[in-house]
């Protein structure tokens, strides 16, 4: 049995004069450091706000998908409506339950093209939410009018960029004027015709994309998580999930270029808790792992264990972000405002 943790006591960190201002409802990643990573420093909590598209790319096998339905998930908690384009028709309900998304409850599709999906986005009209959002899983499955009119295909690859650059000229301003958060998942793929010189690994689509996306996404270097358990007195092996980095390669919304480790696990989604806890005994230099400076384990699995046993999500969450803030303050600069 736990020793039981002081509940918080002291006065949270306050938003700082020096903020941007409120930008509104956010909606949660799933992940308190990625949230921070995206708009720390503009809300307290950071997360993602209504109006803009989001680009999520990186290679196979990176949590995309996971880190889309997560973020899904959360706006249908918050009573907004969902738009889910699944080109490649892989959701299903097993996996989107996970997430506490609903399949039942949001307006599913199977796009073939890039003009079938983005007419749709622009005509729909999901009601009065705080936000709602529009899920595409992924860019990359979808074809081009002329692919699917043509045997031979799109052979010079010409169109499938000008495609997107097209719909998402028209998209982008509907997004603004209805609040609707846009996120998109998109690959990464070998470049095999760069030359020595030229760009190794691409986006399918072109540079429409990353152009019209107020924040990108990418993922990168994931590592596998592996258990070891005792079966009839052999040890058995098994890959459980993944970390993944998360770096904000473009915004608009918060400065670019933080990171945020993102551990997945297979049948569980986002931990958050974990990540939180090694957030938090990383940088406040404890031995073990602590929040509001009492101790709750030496092992990082009992440590999260506790957290969840006791109810202590949010006092975990309150601190990571105070713990952030400290940091991130460490790097503002002291410079004047510039006049006139």
């Amino acid at each position: 049995m736990s020793a039981q943790i002081k509940k918080r006591t002291s006065t949270p960190v306050q938003k700082k004069p020096e903020y941007d201002g409120d930008i509104g409802t956010v909606i949660s990643t799933g992940s308190t450091l990625l949230d921070l990573a995206i708009s720390g420093g503009r809300v307290r909590g950071g997360g993602l706000p209504g109006g803009i598209l989001v680009e999520i790319f990186g290679p196979s096998g990176s949590g995309k998908t996971v880190l889309l339905c997560e973020i899904a998930g959360a706006i249908q908690r918050k009573k907004g409506n969902i738009m889910f384009f699944d080109p490649e028709a892989r959701l299903n309900k097993t996996f989107a339950q996970m997430f506490d998304l609903d399949p039942d409850e949001m307006d599913y599709t199977t796009p073939d093209t890039i003009p079938e999906m983005f007419k749709e986005v622009r005509k729909w009209e999901p009601g009065e939410a705080a936000i709602n959002g529009i899920m595409a899983d992924s860019l990359a499955a979808l074809s081009t009018d002329m692919e699917m009119d043509n045997d031979d295909g799109d052979k010079m690859g010409m169109r499938r960029p000008k495609e997107f650059s097209e719909q998402l000229r028209k998209t982008a301003r509907i997004l603004v004027q209805k609040n609707l958060l846009m996120v998109c998942s998109n690959q990464i793929r070998d470049n095999l015709d760069a030359g020595p010189y030229g760009v190794k690994h691409k986006s399918p689509g072109g540079n429409a994309i990353g152009f019209y996306a107020s924040l990108r996404l990418r993922t990168m270097g994931a590592t596998k998580i592996k258990q070891k358990e005792k079966v009839a007195g052999k040890e058995v092996t098994r890959v459980v999930g993944i970390t993944t980095t998360v770096e904000v390669f473009k915004s608009s919304v918060d400065k670019p270029y933080r990171t945020a480790p993102v551990t997945i696990i297979f049948d569980y989604g986002i931990d958050n808790i974990r990540e939180n806890l090694v957030f938090i005994k990383k940088y406040t230099g404890a031995s073990t792992y602590v929040l509001n400076g009492e101790k709750l384990a030496v092992s990082l699995e009992k440590a999260v264990a506790i957290v969840e046993e006791e109810g202590l999500e949010k006092e975990l969450q309150e601190e990571t972000i105070d713990v952030w803030e400290i940091i991130e303050n460490k790097f503002k600069s002291d410079r004047k405002n510039k006049k006139r």
